[in-house]
């Protein structure tokens, strides 16, 4: 059998499968990996967040039709679609490293220890108003982090890429930032962020780690893993398999974190998504090592479109994370279309066009022999997903559903 299949149809059908040699289910949490997340980092993150106003874990919808449709025994869909009130998963992120950033440096100006439910009692607010936090974004980090910046009272710059829309645009300008639109695509938002933070002395917050930048990614990772452990808190049987979108891939590895550290080498089966415009996890599997690639990355999943893997992530995925799948925004405009719909026995779903590449890489597995057996697959398969956005753009996801946006 193969570890790697290609169908290309010009369809939705369409997708590539990709297993990584390099996946190891017994392999041990590392030490290096628990230098990047860890129970103790964690268990700090859930505290502070969980006593956020507002804070609710997200819903977990039962999708026992569209189970019986694919052919497996359960599927179930994280929905945050409502999380804090931005729609998105990146709440739990960016807003945490904006605190814990302010907690460090508020730390350092005043010589003793703090702890964050201090930052918003208004005492500190003279000097946190004159720290200014900025990051890139495709839309919904950039949402997170302007949305904590203004919760605890600090400046916040954003910088945008040419593709990202004026709906989320306005969205973070919403949260009192000032939003930079540059040249290129997500990665080059990305160093021009970088860049401006140094000359400018500002503190760059951001979703994705590279060489030199390793601490603040760190604390968004661990934001993410709270909407993991809730899932898994949540279901009444550990999942056989996990599908994931990628992006740079934060959020995948802090579920494979949660997933490898609570159940070992029981863990269920991780399976990332990339698009096929944007497959950097796909080429990095392929090459052994981090491979980015390049061009405009213009994909329909917008808060996906990264051609570079987050350094971070790769030291968890590429022990923890058993297969990538590409897959055409075909697939996704699919799936935003069928969870609209409500089923017998299914809820109708809001979910954005980043939220279902994990949803598309099951269906396109399920409809493939070849892939159904490489992975696992089967009757007696319980899978969840993470559907990590609602409609972060109204007006794109309207014309979504509407058929209007092909």
């Amino acid at each position: 059998m193969t570890d790697e299949i290609t169908r290309s149809t010009g369809s939705a059908e369409d997708f590539v499968l990709t297993m990584n040699p390099m996946a190891d289910r017994a392999a041990p949490w590392t030490p290096g990996q628990n230098e990047i997340l860890n129970d103790g980092a964690f268990a700090a993150a859930r505290s502070a967040i969980t006593s956020w106003p507002g804070y609710a874990p997200t819903p977990l919808r039962s999708l026992p039709a569209r189970a019986a449709d694919l052919g497996i025994a359960s599927l179930h869909y994280k929905d945050e679609s409502e999380r804090f009130g931005l729609g998105s998963f990146k709440a739990l992120g960016g807003a945490y490293a904006v605190a814990r950033l302010l907690q460090r440096e508020l730390e350092k100006s005043l010589g003793l220890s703090l702890a964050m439910l201090e930052l918003v009692t208004g005492e500190y607010a003279d000097i946190i108003s004159n720290i200014t936090v900025c990051c890139a974004t495709d839309g919904n980090h950039g949402r997170s982090v302007a949305w904590g910046a203004q919760t605890f009272g600090a400046r916040c710059v954003i910088f945008i890429h040419e593709t990202v829309s004026e709906g989320r645009k306005a969205a973070i300008e919403a949260y009192g930032a000032e939003v930079r639109r540059c040249k290129g695509n997500y990665d080059d938002s990305v160093r021009e962020a970088q860049e401006t933070a140094t000359r400018e002395g500002w503190f760059v917050v951001s979703d994705t780690s590279y060489p030199g930048y390793m601490e603040v990614p760190k604390d968004v990772m661990q934001g993410y893993e709270l909407m993991a452990a809730e899932a898994f808190e949540q279901l009444r049987q550990k999942p056989t398999h996990v599908f994931l979108q990628t992006g740079v891939g934060g959020m995948a590895a802090a579920v494979a974190a949660q997933a490898k550290r609570r159940w070992g080498a029981e863990r269920p089966t991780i399976v990332l998504a990339d698009p096929d415009r944007s497959a950097c996890w796909l080429e990095s599997f392929r090459a052994g090592r981090p491979t980015p690639v390049e061009g405009d990355l213009d994909t329909l999943m917008a808060g996906l479109a990264c051609g570079e893997v987050s350094a971070l992530a790769w030291e968890i995925l590429k022990d923890h994370a058993d297969a990538v799948m590409a897959l055409p925004d075909a697939a996704a405009l699919r799936e935003m279309r069928d969870l609209a719909r409500p089923r017998s026995g299914d809820p109708a779903i809001v979910a954005g066009e980043s939220a279902v590449a994990g949803l598309a890489g099951l269906a396109a597995a399920m409809g493939d022999p070849e892939a159904r057996a490489l992975l696992g697959l089967g009757a007696e398969s319980h899978v969840l997903v993470f559907g990590t956005e609602g409609a972060t753009d109204p007006d794109l996801y309207d014309r979504i559903i509407s058929g209007q946006a092909a």
